[in-house]
């Protein structure tokens, strides 16, 4: 027998790259009763399944600390932002504030640098008292005082760069720290022998230390590195939580029945059993049942039916949802973290907590490729003090060996890469709020789609009228007059179908509700109904071969209603939610790209099947809840899929954030488009299959970048350890060194640049 596993969520501190979020899940897998790690470097936050007998958050904290970084239990500030409505500190936009600050340092300084120690060598203007062999002192001395802020602006690459050394797990920031450092050191070392020269009338030592002082390299190396570090963060600080937007959703207050009086109290304080009054226009407050009275819920929220349900004595109702007409009294059936809607919050905090980060290619080569060019480096300083050459030029090839091969161009090629391509998607109307998000859609085989709001308008309107004894005009002024009254959301789409076609509505007296049924009242002095074939029955009208045309209507997915006067049938007219125009296209392009399509939706199967028929889908499944949709998403990814999760309202969010990528309809509630990764501000579907293809372009793009990023370090590492010099005399100095891995830098940007002119395929076609 499995031992149950309790699930916790710790918020997490101090992580800046995946191979730190490895570092983590790796050590805290390791421990004793712990069954599943999950560690999100976008939320700084950690999911543990771990045996309570065996372990408890103490140790767990104690763990995540003793490998360098700080842990805390998510639930106490969980609880505090449940109760106040707090959002938690937006961590991505700190560090981004931070890096900009840094990188603002950096190039003030920077700038005035570089061209200070490459003005002579490239004929640039310099001041007087920077040139010339007895201004050398001076030249250097200014070269060091530039570089000290700099250095200052970017000391955590060298704090967290030298710790991971010590403990010899080397990343990027070690070899950053490590190049960056040396350049330094070995600058401090030529102002020495710069000093000597002059004491010493050694003019020779003076030009050749003045000209290989390497200052600009170390400030280069930070400031290109922050540079891309910058990109990152802006990336990341796209996201936001939606936590907050759903608790937003939930009433904060209700009221009450004590006796006989009415009271008002903090929805958090009603309990199991009390009797709730809900009137027309307020949210239900919690979970219930209907005891007296009835109503028509607009229940979207929850189950994404577009059109408001009847509910009478005994029907349940959920919190959150609205109470479109009538007036009820409900008894609680369940409150505070038992509610559908609490249950969704939890489902879309544990979706998005438990989400793995896209482990970067940079940070897997940079396992191997670090600790590799350090042993390169130090090998290629002992063989040339083997062989007999000067101290000076040894530490000269180790540098270049170092300097050449920081990853500044490979700490840029995905970050640009994602930038320019998250603006071109901006630019289009496609909101892409993090990197992440944007790396893992190129690889969608599967996309899911709602139904209501997103493969259609999510409003109904009316789509057809169907005449039976009298004028088209008259049966739609007849059935708006009626309507206009009623307040039911199906009545609006007739009463503005009728404005539209500029119809005068008739007066109505002896209006009456006929639960379940529809309306009556009189019109111009006649008795006329509205409403189902049940009414029709009642009112003792004759509905004959034409429940055969409301049989269809229903088929095609769409409402039908009844019109009569006098005991006379008027016409029927249906009302549906459309299907968007360019739904069908969209799934047909996906189609093409080899994208798997499947529809969910809270609707019943046969306004489903009619829109899977309407649209070209192969698969449906309809009538399912929000734990359906998020549960149907994550066994698609237990098949190994990677999916995509395209929707709009609340009862998405769960799954969206369940989702390889969350996909949310710009014109759906904010709860969606919080959870989602990407917003289609257009509420286009077609710019689904265009975000997926942008996703593209910006993979293969990085690969690209990756191979720039490389090819000088293939062919300049060799280089600068000296293999050439021997047979040919070729030797690398630092400064070349650099300014090779200056220009693998700008190769990147330049090809990342190309991207702003990113174009779908089928637009080429199309324009």
């Amino acid at each position: 027998m499995m031992t149950p596993m309790t699930k916790e969520l710790f918020d997490i501190t101090g992580m800046t790259c995946s191979a730190c979020s490895a570092r983590v899940e790796k050590g805290v897998s390791k421990m004793e009763g712990v069954g599943e790690v999950s560690v999100n470097l976008l939320k700084n936050s950690m999911t543990v399944a771990y045996d309570e007998s065996v372990l408890d958050t103490r140790q767990i904290v104690d763990t995540v600390e003793k490998i360098g970084y700080g842990a805390v239990p998510h639930k106490q500030s969980a609880k505090k932002a449940t109760t106040a409505g707090e959002k938690p500190v937006d961590t991505a936009a700190l560090e981004m504030q931070q890096l900009k600050k840094r990188l603002i340092v950096s190039l003030i300084f920077t700038v005035p640098l570089f061209y200070i120690a490459m003005g002579e060598m490239a004929g640039w203007l310099m001041p007087a008292f920077l040139t010339g062999m007895e201004n050398a002192m001076i030249y250097a001395f200014t070269q060091f005082l530039l570089v000290i802020p700099v250095l200052i602006a970017g000391n955590r690459y060298f704090r967290v760069g030298f710790k991971n050394l010590v403990r010899l797990s080397p990343n990027m920031d070690s070899l950053i720290a490590l190049g960056s450092g040396a350049a330094f050191v070995y600058g401090i070392y030529a102002i020495y022998k710069i000093a000597w020269g002059f004491g010493h009338g050694n003019t020779d030592m003076v030009h050749q230390f003045s000209m290989n002082l390497y200052f600009e390299s170390a400030a280069m190396i930070l400031t290109l590195i922050t540079l891309g570090k910058f990109f990152e963060a802006r990336a990341k600080s796209r996201t936001s939580d939606a936590i907050t937007q759903l608790m937003d959703l939930a009433p904060k207050t209700a009221t009450v029945l004590r006796g006989i009086i009415e009271q008002e109290i903090p929805a958090d304080d009603v309990v199991t059993g009390d009797v709730l009054i809900v009137k027309a226009g307020d949210a239900v407050p919690v979970d219930g049942v209907i005891e007296e009275g009835n109503s028509a819920i607009d229940e979207s929220a929850i189950t994404g039916e577009s059109l408001p349900v009847e509910k009478h004595p005994g029907n349940k109702v959920t919190g959150g949802t609205v109470n479109k007409t009538g007036y009820f009294k409900m008894k609680a059936t369940a409150v505070g973290e038992n509610t559908t809607l609490a249950k969704i919050i939890s489902l879309v905090d544990e979706a998005t907590s438990s989400k793995a980060p896209i482990a970067k290619l940079a940070d897997k080569i940079s396992g191997v490729f670090v600790p590799l060019v350090i042993l390169i480096a130090i090998a290629a300083v002992i063989i040339w003090l083997l062989l007999g050459y000067s101290f000076e030029f040894a530490l000269t090839i180790g540098i270049s060996v170092l300097v050449i091969s920081c990853p500044c161009a490979l700490g840029l090629a995905t970050p640009t890469a994602i930038m320019v391509g998250t603006g071109r998607g901006a630019g289009g109307g496609i909101l892409i709020k993090s990197a992440e998000s944007l790396e893992v859609a190129h690889s969608i085989d599967t996309v899911v789609l709602d139904k209501t709001g997103t493969v259609t308008e999510g409003k109904p309107v009316v789509t057809d009228i169907h005449p039976v004894s009298t004028e088209k005009e008259h049966l739609l002024a007849v059935a708006a007059s009626l309507e206009k009254l009623s307040g039911h959301p199906l009545a609006d789409p007739i009463v503005a179908h009728a404005e539209t076609n500029s119809l005068p509505l008739l007066e109505v007296e002896d209006y009456k509700m006929i639960p379940g049924q529809g309306i009556s009242g009189t019109v111009a002095g006649t008795i006329c109904h509205a409403g189902n074939r049940k009414l029709m029955e009642a009112a003792g009208v004759e509905t004959g071969e034409h429940t055969t045309i409301e049989e269809r209507f229903a088929g095609e997915g769409k409402t039908p209603l009844y019109f009569a006067e006098s005991g006379r049938l008027l016409g029927i007219i249906a009302v549906a939610d459309v299907v968007k125009p360019t739904s069908k296209q969209a799934v047909a392009r996906l189609t093409d790209m080899g994208i798997d399509v499947i529809m969910l939706t809270g609707d019943n199967a046969r306004t489903a099947e009619a829109i899977r028929n309407q649209v070209g889908l192969k698969t449906v499944v309809a009538e399912v809840l929000p734990e359906d949709k998020e549960r149907e998403v994550r066994a698609l990814q237990e098949n190994g899929r990677k999916v995509a999760m395209v929707g709009d309202g609340i009862n998405d969010a769960p799954a969206l954030a369940r989702a390889d990528v969350g996909i949310a309809i710009g014109a759906g509630t904010d709860v969606a488009i919080e959870s989602a990764d990407i917003v289609l501000m257009k509420s286009d579907l077609m710019d689904v299959p265009s975000a997926i293809s942008l996703s593209r372009a910006v993979l293969r793009n990085i690969k690209q970048n990756l191979f720039w990023a490389f090819i000088y370090n293939t062919i300049g590492i060799p280089v600068a350890a000296g293999v050439l010099y021997l047979p040919f005399g070729i030797l690398l100095n630092p400064m070349i060194a650099a300014a090779a891995m200056s220009f693998s830098s700008v190769s990147v940007v330049l090809n990342a640049l190309r991207l702003r002119f990113f174009t779908p395929k089928w637009q080429h076609k199309e324009s």
